[in-house]
């Protein structure tokens, strides 16, 4: 501060502004330095004198934003949701079969590199997607067979589109070196974009910055209040003075016959003309409460994850979580499976293998019912109710992770009860 007070001391008589001035000096400071700093920026003085934002606000960054449980919240569940689904190469035309033969099947369903299992790599890719905007992972070639799968450090690959409109990555090494890769070799998931090209991912938490940032202070705000407040419940109130070992003996009577949970709701016996008053919370305390939960719904909105699922409420849980739970998979999960789909199709197939595969995630494990549910709908399916079933026995049985039966009846797709009806009668 002594610096940009001499500044403006002075400042009177030169013909250039105090910060301006202070600019000048910076930039002559650092530029004698290790080099860094050999360009002051033109908000460095502002930022010296107070902070930068004249807003007070919290500054938010992708990693520290994790500290407010709303995130951690939104991003675990989406990216642990990501993470545990099943992601499959499959044929296309009528078959829909799982292509086991492919190289690939193996990287996407199994072991994606040497250090990560499936679930471990798509939820780190995930987390890097929703806090960055991007997430990055090297694709190692052999040949034309894709073997194994490198997450990179989001912060440093920068994507370029060239002249002839193809991208190229440009990757900053752990050495300090930059390495210009191809598009085939960078597998690509991005958030929405709104660069000129449609290229690169925004970040929701850069877009969503403010109300993360109001977040914090509000949490600041509670935690200045259980360090600094008073807390007590109320006070007691006696017409005369009391010396400082009545006040004691009254006190330890109360911590002894009324403090703690096995003498909740006890009756208090009063004497001397003793008052208890008990405080209410002011409407400072309920404001601050309220500001805490708007900024967790502003959160929740910017991530696409209703209310209930960041245990909010306790009036939805019940009947309406499975609702919940397909309202989640259709607006807070599904643009996320088009993106992986999208991405994996035109990285890591060949134009002429796109004609004949296709990359599926598949949501019905967080649609899984009730046990009840789950025997009214497969019943349902295998003909209940004298319906044309559209499942066979083992196609039950493999939903269910059981093993396939042997019996011929059980890749048939007539009903046991047509079945039974179609059998003449015994004659005699």
């Amino acid at each position: 501060m002594e610096l940009f007070d001499a500044l403006n001391a002075t400042a009177h008589w030169r013909s250039a502004s105090p910060a301006q001035e202070a600019e000048a000096v910076l930039a002559q400071a650092f530029a004698h330095g290790s080099g860094v700093f050999a360009s002051a920026t033109s908000g460095m003085s502002d930022f010296m004198r107070g902070g930068g934002d004249s807003s007070g606000s919290e500054r938010v960054t992708p990693e520290n934003s994790l500290k407010n449980m709303a995130i951690l919240r939104c991003v675990s569940l989406i990216s642990e949701s990501i993470g545990m689904l099943p992601l499959n190469l499959m044929e296309r035309g009528e078959a829909k079969a799982h292509a086991t033969g492919h190289p690939l099947y193996k990287v996407l369903k199994q072991r994606p590199n040497e250090f990560q299992g499936a679930y471990k790599f798509k939820s780190t890719m995930q987390l890097r997607a929703l806090i960055h905007g991007n997430a990055y992972a090297r694709v190692i070639w052999r040949g034309n067979t894709v073997v194994r799968l490198i997450p990179l450090d989001s912060k440093k690959v920068e994507p370029k589109m060239n002249d002839d409109f193809t991208v190229r990555y440009e990757y900053q090494t752990p050495g300090g070196g930059k390495v210009t890769l191809k598009a085939r070799d960078i597998l690509h998931i991005a958030d929405l974009a709104d660069d000129e090209y449609g290229l690169v991912g925004m970040s929701r938490v850069k877009k969503a910055e403010q109300s993360i940032s109001l977040a914090f202070q509000a949490e600041k705000a509670a935690g200045r209040v259980f360090k600094n407040g008073v807390l007590a419940g109320g006070a007691l109130s006696y017409p005369k003075k009391l010396d400082e070992q009545q006040i004691k003996n009254i006190r330890d009577s109360l911590e002894e016959r009324y403090a703690g949970v096995q003498n909740s709701h006890k009756w208090m016996v009063l004497e001397d003309g003793i008052k208890a008053e008990k405080w209410a919370n002011s409407a400072q305390d309920s404001q601050l409460h309220e500001s805490r939960n708007h900024q967790t719904e502003e959160i929740a909105r910017a991530f696409g994850v209703p209310r209930p699922l960041l245990m909010m409420d306790d009036t939805s849980w019940g009947s309406g979580i499975e609702q919940l739970g397909i309202f989640f998979i259709a607006y807070g999960l599904q643009h996320w499976f088009e993106i992986w789909e999208d991405a994996i199709e035109n990285t890591l197939l060949s134009e002429q293998e796109r004609d004949s595969y296709e990359v599926k995630f598949n949501p019905h494990a967080l649609m899984r019912g009730t046990l009840k549910d789950q025997s009214e709908f497969f019943a349902k399916a295998l003909g209940s109710g004298g319906s044309q079933p559209y499942m066979t026995g083992n196609e039950v049985r493999d939903k269910l992770d059981m093993p396939k039966s042997d019996e011929p009846a059980a890749d048939s797709l007539q009903s046991p009860i047509m079945r039974n009806t179609n059998v003449p009668a015994p004659t005699t």
